[in-house]
């Protein structure tokens, strides 16, 4: 039997070890490699050829999105799994857009996970019936795109800490940019978005699946 080597990429020790624990109960699949953080990602990627790349979309450095267009750009052919904290409506389409061949939340059950390396080790899409929903609400023609779905990956990516409630220091801190930039960005997503302040921000965040209301 052949069986499908998968670099698993997550910042946290904890999830890469239960995901390890699930694969390690298959046959065909094991995994062959760690990484810890975007560095760690391109350097593994350029190292060997693997089947699949299971891939958090949050990562230390760079973030999933940017990584699923450097990979891209080097390693084409390599199918990419996205598994991440964040619902379907967050970043499932743009991580499909980028180039990722299958979307699933930390949430999914341990067979989901194990079916959907297969299917994209395999060559082939693995797509919930959400994602399908939120792809396809996109492309009608007669649907005017959501004002979050005109900002840039880094844009949105800074949106989504934003309403997370993280400050610009913090948010600088951890894309590795300085504050005013994130500032700029900031001013960007409100112009984009026609919205005046974060308060409007949250609740349009709230009001669209991009945030838990339970956090506020």
């Amino acid at each position: 039997m052949t069986r499908i080597e998968v670099l698993l990429a997550d910042d946290h020790a904890i999830i890469r070890d239960g995901l390890k624990q699930i694969l390690a109960d298959t046959e065909d699949l094991f995994v062959a490699g760690e990484a810890a953080n975007g560095l760690e990602v391109m350097q593994k990627v350029r190292d060997k050829y693997w089947d699949v790349l299971v891939l958090d979309i949050s990562m230390p450095g760079r973030n999933g999105l940017e990584l699923i267009h450097m990979i891209k750009d080097e390693k084409p052919d390599l199918p990419i799994l996205i598994l991440s904290m964040h619902h379907e409506e967050q970043y499932a389409v743009r991580a499909f857009q980028a180039g990722a061949s299958g979307y699933l939340t930390k949430e999914s059950d341990g067979d989901l996970l194990i079916s959907a390396i297969r299917r994209v080790a395999a060559g082939g899409i693995y797509i919930s019936d959400k994602v399908t929903e939120l792809m396809v609400r996109g492309a009608h023609p007669g649907n005017k795109p959501l004002p979050h779905s005109l900002l840039s990956d880094r844009e949105f990516q800074v949106f989504d800490l934003l309403v997370q409630g993280r400050g610009l220091t913090e948010i600088g801190s951890e894309l590795s940019l300085s504050v005013k930039t994130i500032s700029t960005h900031k001013t960007h997503i409100l112009q984009k978005m026609k919205l005046t302040n974060m308060a409007e921000l949250i609740r349009y965040a709230v009001a669209h699946g991009l945030a838990d209301p339970a956090d506020f």
